[in-house]
């Protein structure tokens, strides 16, 4: 992708102009082949022999690497992240995610790439690059001894500078919430995985950081509740009125559109969504466009899950209504609730 980072200025480097969010995510089902998982992506070599040296250490099993209390330090970037993803997802009834000590290796691993190869945020890595380490989120964890070949995993990155410096923790929760509302990214959101794994590498940009973020995730198990569950759910307010940058960039769009909206489900569930609208307090209505497995012509998006959003920005500091229709496993459906946007 482009080499975008956040701003809250217009500047310009290597003559890309840099725009609100830079990030880029993938899905990887060790079981299904690939980056898109049920839906095909990139080919199977996901989880073979990609890892960049013979000295891959034993596989362990998938939870062998969890730690039952956070071990990322007080105030930093990783337990800001950490703490947005979990608050979010058990607020609309996803299950909170354990962190994964072999997961933040491979993240860290991964951040770091990013650092050392002028920041340009990307899922892949290439092997002739500084501090290659795999070429998929599979790879690098299979690297570390995380059973990646036989367990499901997925992964984001992201990119965020401004031209002021901020708190550690700022600076994740940042990035955390651009994931939140991409239409590609809002997976570590709303994914029925159990274990994630969080990097994070800073380097300068005109006299200010230039933060580099990434995780894995990790571990499909059935959710409990009423599925499929819908994120952002109902009464979430702060939500961002726009996303911008996103790779790949959202259907139908110019790259700049409103929050995404997600339904999800559990693992081997079948959810499409057929029709999706917003309604402000004035009584104006956004139809949503609405985003399949069947329909992404980008292969990420999972049978379990779908997405909707409008492919303009909405409106800041504004209450909306939201109603979605669509059926699981056959059965129609049908959420709705309320959010309110953001400044």
């Amino acid at each position: 992708m482009a080499n975008n980072k956040s701003k809250d200025s217009i500047m310009n480097k290597n003559i890309s102009t840099l725009t609100a969010i830079s990030f880029a995510a993938a899905l990887t089902l060790a079981a299904c082949g690939g980056g898109g998982g049920d839906s095909g992506g990139s080919s199977n070599g996901d989880s073979s022999n990609n890892n960049g040296s013979s000295s891959t250490p034993p596989a362990s099993t998938a939870t062998s690497a969890n730690v039952t209390t956070p071990q990322y330090a007080a105030d930093s970037a990783q337990l800001a992240i950490f703490n947005t993803i979990n608050q979010q997802r058990q607020r609309c009834g996803f299950p909170a995610l354990t962190e994964n000590t072999q997961l933040d290796s491979a993240s860290q691993a991964h951040a770091d790439y990013i650092g050392n190869n002028g920041g340009t945020i990307t899922d892949s890595e290439v092997s002739t690059n500084a501090g290659y380490t795999g070429v998929t989120y599979a790879d690098r964890a299979t690297k570390v001894g995380y059973p990646a070949s036989t367990v499901s995993i997925g992964g984001e990155s992201a990119g965020y500078w401004t031209g002021a410096t901020l708190s550690e923790a700022a600076y994740g929760t940042n990035i955390a919430n651009a994931w939140a509302s991409g239409v590609y990214h809002i997976g570590a959101f709303v994914w029925p995985v159990t274990q994630i794994g969080i990097g994070w590498n800073e380097t300068t940009y005109s006299n200010f950081p230039e933060a580099h973020g990434v995780i894995t995730t990790a571990n499909l198990q059935k959710m409990s509740g009423s599925v499929p569950l819908m994120f952002p759910c109902d009464g979430a307010t702060g939500v961002p009125y726009k996303d911008v940058g996103e790779s790949p960039t959202p259907p139908n769009s110019n790259g700049t559109v409103g929050p995404a909206l997600a339904v999800a489900s559990n693992p081997g569930d079948t959810v499409v969504l057929t029709s999706g609208t917003l309604t402000d307090t004035l009584g104006n209505v956004v139809s949503l466009q609405v985003l399949n497995a069947s329909t992404d012509p980008n292969k990420l998006i999972q049978t379990f899950e779908a997405r909707a959003y409008s492919a303009t920005p909405l409106t800041a500091n504004t209450k909306y209504s939201v109603s979605l229709s669509g059926t699981i496993n056959g059965t129609p459906f049908s959420r709705t609730g309320s959010f309110t946007t953001g400044s």
